[in-house]
Formats: C-alpha cells, sequence, structure tokens
C-alpha cells in the first residue's frame, strides 16, 4: 500500500559546518507530526547529525560506494553509513551524473548496495532541458527508471523526479508537467514507492507542488539549509496528507 505520510528530504549538497547543526535543532524543535523528514548533510556531519537527532529525523549521505570494503580511496560504503548512523542515501542525483560522469547501471549498483545494508534509498531521475524541450522527457526518465531502479529483495524506495533544468535555478515546471511525469513514474515502480519532486522547491511553491496527484514529497536543496524554510516546506508536507 502507498504509503501515506508525505516525505520531505533535506539534501545540503557541500554546505554546512559543525556549527549548522544548530539549523538541525531548530528544525527538530519545531517538527509537525504527519510528515517525514529526512536530512542529508556533508559526510563531514553525518555522524555529528545523527546523533543529535536521535529519531526525530532520518540522517542521510548523498551518495554511497558499490562495493562493502576495499582499496578504494576517497569511497564510502552503505556498511560505512550506518555505522556512522545513516538511515537512508540519495543516489543519481543529477550533479553526481555529470561530475562525476556516474552512469545508470552503477547508479543501481549503488541502490541495490544501499537496499541490502537498510537504508532508506532515494532514487533520482530527470532530464535536461534539451531533452524537455525535444519531447523526449518521459522517455528519457523511463529509461533512467528501467536501468537504474535496484533489483531484488529490500526496502522500499522512493524516487525523486529533479528536472536537471530546474536544479538549483529557481524555475520549476508547470503542475500539469510535474503531474504527467509523476504519473509515468507511477505507472513503472512498485506501489510502496513514494515519488517525491525536487528541483527549486520552497516555501513559496511547496503547497502547490504537494498538492499535485503523485506526489508524495519532496527533494529539497538550498531551501533545506535554512531552519523556517525547511520547516514552512514541512509544513507543508503535513498538511498535503491529511
Amino acid at each position: 500500500m502507498k504509503p501515506a505520510q508525505k516525505l520531505i528530504a533535506g539534501n545540503w549538497k557541500m554546505h554546512g559546518l559543525r556549527a549548522s547543526v544548530d539549523e538541525l535543532d531548530a528544525v527538530i524543535a519545531k517538527l509537525p507530526p504527519g510528515v517525514d523528514v529526512s536530512i542529508h548533510p556533508p559526510l563531514t556531519l553525518l555522524a555529528l547529525f545523527a546523533e543529535r537527532a536521535g529519531d526525530a529525523v532520518i540522517i542521510g549521505a548523498q551518495d554511497v560506494a558499490p562495493g562493502a570494503f576495499g582499496a578504494r580511496t576517497g569511497d564510502v560504503s552503505a556498511a560505512m553509513l550506518v555505522d556512522a548512523g545513516a538511515r537512508a542515501v540519495i543516489v543519481g542525483h543529477s550533479e553526481r551524473r555529470h561530475y562525476h560522469c556516474e552512469a545508470c547501471a552503477l547508479i543501481r549498483t549503488k541502490a541495490e548496495a544501499a537496499r541490502a545494508a537498510g537504508l532508506l534509498t532515494i532514487l533520482c531521475v530527470g532530464e535536461s532541458e534539451s531533452e524537455r524541450l525535444a519531447g523526449e522527457a518521459l522517455a528519457v526518465i523511463e529509461a533512467q527508471l528501467a536501468c537504474a531502479l535496484p533489483r531484488g529483495p529490500g526496502p522500499a524506495i522512493a524516487v525523486a523526479y529533479e528536472p536537471i533544468w530546474a536544479v538549483g535555478t529557481g524555475v520549476t515546471p508547470t503542475m500539469v508537467e510535474i503531474a504527467e511525469v509523476h504519473a509515468a513514474i507511477r505507472r513503472v515502480v512498485p506501489v510502496d514507492t513514494r515519488i517525491l519532486y525536487g528541483g527549486s522547491v520552497k516555501a513559496a511553491n511547496a503547497a502547490e507542488i504537494l498538492g499535485v496527484p503523485n506526489v508524495d514529497g519532496a527533494l529539497v536543496g538550498g531551501a533545506s539549509l535554512v531552519a523556517a524554510e525547511f520547516l514552512a516546506v514541512i509544513a507543508a508536507g503535513a498538511r498535503a496528507a491529511r
């Protein structure tokens, strides 16, 4: 059965120092009921945030290596993330695909490693601006899912639709465009999969986006760095689930 509660995930990307724990504390202090929340700080803050958050907020990583252990300088495995306190991880973000040349096959391997370790896995998909303008958005996303969705048993995943041209730009698709893509994703993912929207989500547009059919939450970037802004998005998620 599809989860009733929305999932609001905050991706801090390459932001945050130890003093940023104050923003986490501020979020925890005012969390509304009826919504799931995850925060994905940089790896340097993962253990600190996990200890501070306890069960109030899911603390997750922004990436994971596909292997368990080995001679892979700079990589961090799913087992290491769990040991540091992580309960979730993002895989396949467009910035990883672009800056680190990650292919779908690698992303699937990462997702499978994360699921095997019991981590809530948020798989990102999305089209470029040129693909959108060419009318190829749905075909691109369906191909990404066919290649990157993890195979085999494991905990439920979430899929985050992030149009690349909307990430960090302040531009969002129309609600009709979001509904079209989320409906297409819904047709090919397991029934218990939450489908999140990401791409310039903020307090001003969260309620409208979270009211779109098949939008089961949001993956929030810059707006998750400031507690007051992130809490407004979380509150919109709590209201939309009622």
